[in-house]
């Protein structure tokens, strides 16, 4: 009688059952990691162009402008003044985010071309610019 060797299909069948449901355990948890690390790094972004802004008023002994800002932060070539003029946009991977800026106080009116000293920054945006 000859002996057989290998594994019957049952038990392939119940090793891919098992390898599915770990699978589909471990999606959600780097799913999450991965929108975790992304507010991470733009909060550090954040706070970068927060402490950039606390500089440039230390050195310019003024509010400054946002175009003054952007240089400000200008050894980080992933920021620049966003198309409106409305705050600093900021590169995570392959994606673009807006740290606002804004002309009042109360941070409420957004800078512009035709008021862009920054008062004060707010909070990056976690919704990526368009294209």
């Amino acid at each position: 009688m000859m002996k057989q060797s290998g594994f019957s299909l049952v038990e392939l069948l119940a090793v891919l059952v098992i390898l599915s449901l770990l699978g589909a355990m471990a999606v959600p948890r780097m799913t999450s990691s991965q929108n975790a690390a992304l507010r991470a790094a733009l909060d550090d972004s954040g706070n970068a162009v927060k402490s950039a802004h606390f500089a440039a008023i230390a050195s310019f002994k003024r509010l400054p402008t946002l175009t003054e800002l952007v240089a400000e932060i200008s050894d980080d070539t992933r920021a620049v003044a966003s198309t409106k003029s409305d705050g600093v946009q900021i590169t995570i991977g392959a994606s673009n985010f807006l740290v606002p800026t804004f002309s009042d106080s109360g941070c409420s009116a957004a800078t512009s071309p035709a008021n862009p000293t920054v008062t004060c920054v707010g909070i990056a945006s976690s919704t990526p610019l368009p294209q």
